[in-house]
């Protein structure tokens, strides 16, 4: 690990026109870094297995799998921190801030919380047990011990952990959509869309569900105006307790955009915006405010809880 980062690990093909794997890094890369890939050679930093350096003449066939590291781009900082709820020989939870991803990905590798954490922690073991989208604030786990990491995936595996949101959107839903009658039970069959990123409903056997329950109501300020949840100066407003029963990629946002309660400041749900320059003060309106499990460890009942508020219904609550 460098920085926080995992080196990357390169499948090399058991036959084709390239005598060396220096030849296959080349055809696969040297478009973008002809000369870092052979300056990475000269210093040995580019391994197989048991971490033998590979040289410029190492035959393709000699490994199967190799090991480098990627040029990483510089990034900046993103103006979010992370705090940090509970640690101990197993867990570390925290409460991750929007904008800020889980995992590297993308443009993001420094500026993911996995990382960021690795490097202040000096946790190079750090795993996240679950994951919350990048838009998305609240409850992080992460394993600190590879030796017990185990124990709590099968929690997961399992559905053992229960986990409790919070959102904000309008109090009643969009023309067009019938009213609803809370606490209500979504479910239905969510896939990947062929659009990038999204998530859509279509035909067939039920894979996600959602308890949802209306908290309170109240006048909402600019932002929910400028979301488009009301028309006039102070829309109605709602925070809604989203209780989910399976984990599919952008469930809650999708199951309250199918009531016509679509989650204040989502770019993608109901309606895809287009891509804009984050705005950080209009985070998503979205928080994993809890999650709950019997520890394998000690036996007992925990519980961690977010400590972070929705910023269009923090003036609401006690």
């Amino acid at each position: 690990m460098r920085d926080g980062v995992n080196a990357t690990r390169l499948r090399l093909p058991e036959e084709g026109p390239w005598h060396t794997a220096m030849d296959y890094m080349m055809h696969r890369w040297g478009h973008i870094d002809p000369q870092g890939i052979e300056e990475r050679f000269d210093a040995g930093e580019i391994v197989g297995e048991g971490g033998v350096p590979l040289d410029r003449a190492t035959p393709l066939q000699d490994h199967t799998f190799i090991w480098y590291y990627r040029t990483l781009p510089p990034e900046t900082r993103l103006p979010v921190e992370i705090s940090i709820l509970h640690q101990d020989n197993h867990l570390l939870v925290v409460d991750k801030p929007h904008f800020l991803p889980t995992t590297p990905g993308g443009t993001y590798i420094q500026e993911s919380a996995l990382v960021r954490l690795r490097n202040q922690l000096d946790l190079p073991d750090l795993i996240p047990m679950h994951r919350l989208d990048r838009m998305t604030a609240g409850v992080l786990l992460f394993s600190t011990n590879p030796q017990t990491r185990g124990r709590y995936q099968v929690l997961f595996e399992k559905r053992q952990v229960q986990k409790e949101y919070e959102c904000v959107s309008a109090a009643e839903p969009a023309p067009g959509h019938p009213a609803v009658d809370f606490p209500v039970v979504v479910r239905n069959r969510m896939t990947k869309s062929r659009s990038y990123l999204l998530a859509e409903v279509i035909d067939g056997e039920p894979n996600a569900e959602t308890r949802i329950e209306r908290l309170e109501t109240f006048d909402g300020g600019p932002a929910a105006v400028a979301a488009g949840t009301g028309a006039g100066g102070r829309p109605r407003l709602a925070r809604y307790r989203l209780e989910p029963h399976t984990g599919k990629t952008h469930q809650l946002r999708v199951h309250m955009a199918s009531l016509g309660l679509g989650i204040v400041n989502d770019a993608f749900y109901p309606d895809l915006l287009d891509k804009a320059p984050d705005d950080y003060a209009r985070p998503l309106q979205l928080l994993a405010r809890g999650i709950r499990f019997v520890d394998p460890i000690s036996g007992r009942p925990v519980e961690y809880r977010s400590s972070l508020e929705l910023s269009e219904a923090a003036p609401t609550r006690p």
